[in-house]
């Protein structure tokens, strides 16, 4: 039977994608090898590392404009850290918006000063702040674009005169921006890119090296740039799979035909959450995410109907995160339209059984 996986992270992947990735598992390139066993610094391997970073690039719009894609490890949980060790000199600015922006700012913490600009904590996280002062000496302000826990998202980015990071993991390559706004993008590859173990970092150059401190090699983006995200052995299979799903969606038409495809699915989706009384929408309305849909039932005695014709309709990976409960459905770039269509049937089929 068919599964409709709606996985919040490691994601689902383009079919197409996963066949080719076993493939070159069992023989890459014709080689009579696997990519998991080649040398990282073969020139076979190179050429993949080159087109993932160029392939980010290209489709964020940022070619040419003074910035470097490098592919890392540790996971966006490293970069919570690497972002304040390189930039963080004296103080910094974060927005507030849910757990991973928690866990930022307390590693950000260990290198300077740290402003929190605004916060919805005391609402569990259910929006995203509004009206917020952005003092004007920040070594750089940080926001997290979308919260796969609570199923925000940032629509609109603010002004601000010092450089701007954001932690993309959720909803990278997910819907059209002006990708030029922010001076350090970074993305977990599991949400939307690719399996576990690489992280996606697109920076600009000139924001680096003005900080006093020594810095590590192994956590300095200078040393990554120069030596072309191959400092280290790379995460080998990672970046290949990001490499195919990037390919993937420049196919497809890039950013722009998969962003009309994503607002298709969550127009759906949330739809059906508003028009049946059976489901009560966790996210406010002006700030539901595309990518991560939380929903809770309004009658507990109800979910185990639910659960089991979810299961007996092959859908996956609904559960909510603990710290909201109820239902999560995540909607990443490759889920079939489909896949959110069998989710909405039964929840009708549930509203009509009463």
């Amino acid at each position: 039977m068919k599964k409709h996986n709606f996985s919040a992270g490691p994601c689902i992947l383009p079919q197409e994608v996963i066949i080719k990735a076993s493939e070159a598992v069992l023989d890459f390139n014709g080689q009579g090898l696997s990519l998991i066993e080649i040398s990282h610094r073969s020139k076979d391997f190179v050429e993949v590392m080159d087109k993932a970073r160029s392939l980010a690039l290209e489709l964020l719009d940022l070619q040419g404009k003074g910035y470097q894609a490098l592919f890392l490890h540790g996971g966006a949980s490293m970069e919570f850290l690497m972002v304040a060790y390189n930039l963080l000199e004296k103080k910094a600015g974060y927005l507030n918006t849910g757990t991973w922006s928690d866990k930022a700012i307390k590693e950000a913490k260990l290198f300077g000063e740290v402003i929190e600009v605004g916060s919805s904590k005391s609402e569990n996280f259910n929006h995203i702040p509004k009206g917020y002062t952005i003092p004007t000496d920040l070594d750089y302000l940080h926001l997290t674009s979308n919260n796969t826990i609570f199923g925000t998202q940032i629509k609109k980015f603010p002004k601000t005169a010092s450089p701007l990071v954001c932690d993309m993991s959720s909803d990278i390559f997910s819907r059209q921006l002006d990708f030029s706004q922010f001076d350090l993008i970074y993305a977990g590859a599991q949400k939307n890119m690719g399996p576990a173990g690489t992280t996606l970092v697109v920076i600009k150059e000139d924001i680096l090296g003005k900080v006093s401190r020594k810095i590590p090699s192994m956590l300095n983006y200078k040393v990554h740039i120069e030596k072309e995200s191959m400092f280290n052995t790379p995460a080998v299979f990672p970046i290949y799979v990001s490499m195919l799903t990037l390919e993937w969606l420049k196919n497809l038409g890039g950013i722009t035909a998969i962003e009309e495809i994503n607002e298709k699915k969550a127009r759906l989706l949330y739809s059906e959450i508003d028009l049946n009384p059976l489901f009560n929408g966790y996210a406010k309305k002006e700030d539901r995410s595309l990518m991560n849909a939380t929903f809770t039932l309004t009658e507990d005695k109800l979910k185990n109907v639910f659960d089991e014709m979810c299961r007996e309709a092959g859908i996956s990976g609904i559960n909510g995160h603990r710290s909201v409960g109820g239902y999560r459905a995540s909607m990443y770039n490759a889920l079939p339209l489909e896949s959110v269509g069998t989710l909405v049937d039964v929840m009708s089929e549930l509203e009509r059984k009463g």
